[in-house]
Order: structure tokens, then C-alpha cells, then sequence
């Protein structure tokens, strides 16, 4: 009887024990951000109305047609006129760009963030284990993530991902890349690197979806640090609470909406194809069928699932063939905030369509948009900082990032925000005058007189 207590006693500590155990160890694979610097260049690569207008002006390819498309473009994109771009083109050198112009660009934002970033976290160099940096359109020997090592002389042992053809959904698969490693690693410090290079990539042929390219796309990234060592959750930002990935490769429609190529006359550029706001759709909705499950609660779910039955159940009784309006998820009932890739105009209003977006909840991508432009795949950082720099997040808040990229992709993930946010970054200089009464550019007051020309008569400006 005493062997048979002592068996089951064993069996039941055993358990308990396996218990803490798996318990311990999920804590330890957490990923929490501690911290991130949003990069602001210099104010002499500001890309001003009238700069703006040379900097088109001077192309030989264009005629009457691509300045009045163009115009069009730039008028309704929701860019303001403080955003910034590559010296290259304060150089008048952007048709015949070098490699050392595309490194350097990348450098001169590499040394601003991360040593912002380190010095501030108090974080030495070598101590990062983990290093991943994702830029798309600019793969260099050696790699970008080397020449970080290099330069901040992290340790032998570091692990190294160096991404490239991402595209703007780039951010969030370098966070899933640590939040991985994370699960097999504990107590370490992962840098995040995220950007991308204009200097070899400004199309300098005449094709409309190809030049629609240089209008959208801004200098900008962004440096997170991140970490699962659990005693440092108190001093963390934020934590990741999911993360899902789709991929809409294997569609070819969806696969050639938006990919770098050469025209008819061998002009290397960036593609935005006619179905690009479809194939951005379909993966939203693939994506969010995927992710509001782990998100929302079973109430939301549940209230969604009954109205969506009973719809149907109307519909099939009805006689008259009058169907009810469609239901919609509340995504409010699990999501405090919405971080949207700032992808231009189109892309925030389709997604505040299809999330069911109030103006406040869409303020923080359009302020981005209008303030930094389309940065790529670190404009998500640059919205999150509008809601800091707003001191809207407070403990306990769940915010929901959704960016698209090519491939087709998009990517969303949930935050929780751990303590509350207050401190200075990119946007104290400029934060009190967001938003402003108006987001309209003074393109059309500057160029508008383009619409009134001829074809026939039509000379080009010197």
C-alpha cells in the first residue's frame, strides 16, 4: 500500500513538474520589442513640391501625357511634401546610379538608427545574437547584415539573415525569423534592420505602371530591438502575441501584380499592375480568416457566426430574393488600434472598408503616408510612432499591424502593449501640427497649368 502511495505521489509531482516545466519554457520563448528607432534623414533630402517638379521635368522619356498622369498620381496620393528622398537625386544623378550611392544610402541610415537605438536601450554590440535586415531591391556582396557585423563588430557567433525581394511586408517576416529563433534560444537579444534602397531603382522610362513607382516610394527604416530574456519584460514596449503569414505566390495573377522588370526599351523598374488592389483583397481576406480566430473573442465569433446564419437562413426562405445586408466582424472587440501599411491612399481606404475603420482609427496611417510617404517595409514603424508620439497607447492595449508585399503576400500580426508609451521619437518635431486641416499637396496649384496644354503645341519646360 505504502508503494502504491509513493507511485501515485511520484506520478502526480512528476506531472505537476512537467507542467511548470512546459509552462517555464513557454515563457521563455516570449518575444517582447524594447525598443525601435524610426530613421528621419537630414533636412537637405527633403522632396519638396517645386524639387519634385524638376526632378520629373528633367526626364527625356515623359511627354504631355505621362506629366498629366503623373500629376493625377501625386495629387490624389496622399503625400505631403516633407517626405524624403536618395541624394542621388539631389545630384541630378538618378538615371545612372552607382553601387557605392546605394550602400552609402543605406549606411548613412544604418549608423543614424542603430547607434540612436543602442545607446539608448544601453545595449553593447556585442551582445546582439541575433541579426536580421531585410532591404528588397538591393542585394550587395558583401551582404547588408555583413557589413553591419562589420561595422559594430558583433561576435563571432551571431546569427546572420540577411532578406531581400520581400517587399513591403518585409518587417513582419523579420520579426517572425526572431520569433522563431526565440523558441530555441533563451535570454538573447535579436536587431532588427528594415529598409529599402531608392538609389538603383528610380525608372527613368515612360511606362505609366512603372513610373507610378517613383511618385509612392520615400527613404525612410527602421531599427527594433528585441528580446526574450523574461527579466526584461518590465522595461519591454511591447509583446507579440501572434503572428500569420499568406502567400499568394502560386496565383499567377496575384504573383505579376507588382514585380520588378524591364519595359519594352530595357529600363529597369518597378511593375504596379491594374489588379493589384484585387490580389491586395484576397490576401487580406485570406489572411484576416486566418489570424481572427487567435484574436478576437469567442463572443465576437460566436455573435458572428449566428448573424451570418440566420442571414443565410432568411435568404433561403425568402420569396421576394431580398438578402440582408452582409454581416460584419467587430474587429474593435479585440483590437484597440490598427497599424496599416502605408501603401498610398487606396491601400488604407480599401483596408478601413474591409476592417469596418473609423478616420481615428485610420489618422495614423494617413499621417504617415502624408508626413514620411511610402517607406517600404518599415513604414508600420512609422505609424506605431504616430500612436506613441499621440500618446495613445496605454498598458494593456492590443494593436493589429497588416502589411502587403510582393509575391503577393500580407502579413499581420497582434501586439500587446506592455507598459504605457510616452517618449519622444521620430514624429516630436512635427506631432503638434498632426493633423493638419487639409492633407491636399500643392502639386496642383504649382503644376496644374499642365492640364490646360496641347498635345500639338505643347514645349517642353527648360
Amino acid at each position: 500500500m505504502d508503494f502504491l502511495l509513493l507511485v501515485y505521489a511520484f506520478l502526480i509531482f512528476y506531472s505537476l513538474f512537467m507542467l511548470w516545466r512546459a509552462i517555464d519554457r513557454k515563457r521563455d520563448r516570449e518575444c517582447y520589442i524594447l525598443d525601435y528607432e524610426c530613421y528621419k534623414p537630414t533636412d537637405d533630402r527633403k522632396l519638396g513640391t517645386e524639387f519634385s517638379g524638376k526632378v520629373i521635368l528633367r526626364s527625356k522619356q515623359l511627354g504631355l501625357n505621362e506629366y498629366k498622369f503623373l500629376l493625377k498620381a501625386i495629387v490624389n496620393s496622399g503625400i505631403g511634401e516633407q517626405t524624403y528622398g536618395p541624394r542621388i537625386m539631389f545630384k541630378g544623378q538618378e538615371e545612372n546610379p552607382t553601387l557605392q550611392d546605394s550602400v552609402y544610402e543605406m549606411e548613412e541610415f544604418f549608423h543614424d538608427s542603430i547607434d540612436k537605438l543602442l545607446a539608448r536601450s544601453g545595449i553593447s554590440p556585442r551582445e546582439i545574437d541575433v541579426l536580421v535586415v531585410n532591404v528588397s531591391m538591393l542585394s550587395s556582396v558583401p551582404s547588408l547584415a555583413a557589413r553591419i557585423v562589420n561595422h559594430y563588430k558583433l561576435r563571432e557567433d551571431v546569427k546572420v539573415f540577411n532578406l531581400s525581394g520581400m517587399g513591403c511586408s518585409a518587417s513582419l517576416i523579420s520579426v517572425n525569423i526572431v520569433q522563431n529563433v526565440f523558441k530555441s534560444c533563451k535570454n538573447v537579444y535579436a536587431l532588427a534592420v528594415t529598409s529599402e534602397s531608392l538609389s538603383p531603382n528610380w525608372y527613368s522610362g515612360n511606362d505609366r505602371s512603372m513610373i507610378l513607382a517613383n511618385c509612392l516610394f520615400r527613404s525612410g527604416g527602421c531599427a527594433i530591438l528585441l528580446t526574450n530574456k523574461r527579466a526584461l519584460k518590465h522595461r519591454a514596449m511591447f509583446k507579440l502575441k501572434c503572428l500569420v503569414r499568406t502567400h499568394h505566390g502560386a496565383r499567377d495573377e496575384s504573383y505579376e501584380c507588382c514585380l520588378q522588370r524591364e519595359d519594352e526599351q530595357g529600363r529597369l523598374g518597378f511593375h504596379l499592375g491594374k489588379s493589384l488592389p484585387k490580389a491586395a483583397t484576397r490576401a487580406l481576406v485570406d489572411n484576416l480568416r486566418e489570424i481572427t480566430p487567435k484574436i478576437l473573442p469567442v463572443r465576437e465569433l460566436l455573435r458572428f457566426m449566428v448573424v451570418s446564419f440566420i442571414r443565410k437562413y432568411r435568404s433561403y426562405r425568402s420569396t421576394k430574393g431580398v438578402v440582408s445586408p452582409k454581416p460584419v466582424i467587430n474587429f474593435k472587440t479585440g483590437v484597440d488600434h490598427f497599424c496599416i501599411h502605408t501603401g498610398g491612399k487606396a491601400v488604407i481606404d480599401g483596408i478601413g472598408v474591409n476592417l469596418d475603420l473609423t478616420e481615428y482609427d485610420l489618422e495614423p496611417a494617413r499621417m504617415t503616408l502624408h508626413r514620411f510617404g511610402n517607406t517600404s517595409a518599415s513604414s508600420l514603424w512609422y505609424v506605431l510612432g504616430y500612436m506613441e508620439a499621440k500618446r495613445r497607447l496605454k498598458r494593456g492595449d492590443r494593436v493589429l499591424m497588416v502589411s502587403f508585399g510582393a509575391g503577393f503576400k500580407c502579413n499581420s500580426c497582434l501586439w500587446e502593449v506592455v507598459r504605457d508609451l510616452d517618449a519622444d521619437n521620430v514624429w516630436k518635431d512635427c506631432i503638434d501640427s498632426y493633423p493638419p486641416n487639409s492633407l491636399a499637396n500643392p502639386f496642383m496649384e504649382k503644376f496644374g497649368w499642365i492640364n490646360n496644354e496641347d498635345q500639338s503645341t505643347f514645349v517642353m519646360p527648360s
